[in-house]
């Protein structure tokens, strides 16, 4: 996708290391989560949160241990019913449209990454460029029996990640001796 604008040196060395950190963790959290308000604003933080604050980690990302295998591929963030989403960075509309009973989107950003949302009722057309923090569509009902909830999901060059990998809500990893000194 040669019409998207490059990462700069430090958000593409920031999106490289979060991967890393994500896959050498294997993208967790797997656990009970909740992200923190503002998390946006953290360090190593690539992608602004879709939805406005307080957005909670309702259902964490668990991936699956092979591509076919049952997972949770993305996050769930609790939200209120007909909450504006954004998009997250600039990008271009993959796809908008419905997929079985829900209406979708997607977006592809620089360096292979690809974020989607469900359901959402868009607002953008596929091959619209977006920007940081631009209004995309409208939550829609129907995705968490308990609560209104944004699905997030992100792929890099197809695979799957934590959308928090971007959010910067997974911490560092800590590399510790492996032999006594």
């Amino acid at each position: 996708m040669s019409h998207l604008p490059p990462l700069s040196p430090r958000r593409s060395a920031a999106v490289v290391a979060s991967v890393l950190v994500a896959v050498l963790a294997g993208s967790l959290p797997t656990g009970p989560a909740s992200a923190t308000p503002g998390a946006s604003d953290a360090e190593g933080a690539v992608w602004a949160w879709p939805v406005a604050s307080p957005h909670p980690v309702v259902r964490p990302f668990v991936g699956p241990p092979n591509p076919w295998s049952p997972g949770h591929r993305g996050i769930d963030i609790g939200t209120t019913e007909g909450s504006v989403v954004t998009a997250p960075d600039d990008g271009v509309v993959h796809f908008a449209g419905v997929v079985v009973d829900r209406p979708v989107l997607s977006i592809a950003h620089s360096g292979g990454v690809l974020s989607s949302f469900e359901p959402v009722v868009a607002d953008v057309s596929t091959g619209d460029a977006v920007t940081r923090g631009q209004t995309v569509g409208v939550l829609d009902a129907g995705h968490c029996a308990d609560r209104p909830c944004l699905h997030l999901g992100a792929r890099v060059d197809g695979e799957y990640v934590s959308p928090l990998v971007f959010l910067g809500g997974i911490e560092p990893s800590v590399l510790l001796p492996t032999r006594p000194r």
